[in-house]
């Protein structure tokens, strides 16, 4: 189990060091691109970003549905399944909706909304980064 936690916890970092990536410098810039170019920048942003955040967001929450189902039930893990929880509801009811409007229109009030809404995505994976890494600290301990 040692190892899916390893595998787990990789998956988690990629995507915290990802998440706050975007926050910072990715999601701001989008204001920079001007309406003219902003269409096609978005588009060729979510083509590609899917390939990277995609697989790694479900390996994610495959290697935490089968550490649940193998019996882990440690408190740092249950708080990282919460978090985890609230990322895929916010991606889902949050993200995708204000992509999908972006995509439609420019408009630099959705930009910011998506930046702040971006930011529970932003905390719940630094909290999951860091439940997991006490989680191992632990293991290994």
């Amino acid at each position: 189990m040692i190892t899916l936690l390893v595998i787990h916890f990789a998956c988690s970092c990629a995507l915290v060091g990802l998440i706050w990536t975007i926050q910072v410098v990715h999601y701001p810039l989008l204001k920079q691109v001007g309406p003219n170019e902003f269409f096609a920048y978005h588009e060729r942003h979510m083509s590609l970003i899917t390939w990277l955040v995609g697989p790694l967001m479900l390996a994610e929450l495959g290697s935490a549905g089968l550490l649940l189902f193998l019996g882990e039930r440690s408190l740092f893990f249950v708080v990282s399944l919460m978090a985890l929880v609230l990322i895929w509801l916010c991606t889902a009811f949050c993200q995708i909706p204000l992509h999908e409007k972006l995509a439609s229109a420019y408009d630099v009030d959705t930009i910011d909304r998506l930046v702040r809404t971006n930011t529970w995505r932003t905390l719940c994976w630094t909290i999951r980064g860091l439940c997991l890494s006490w989680l191992l600290i632990q293991k290994f301990h």
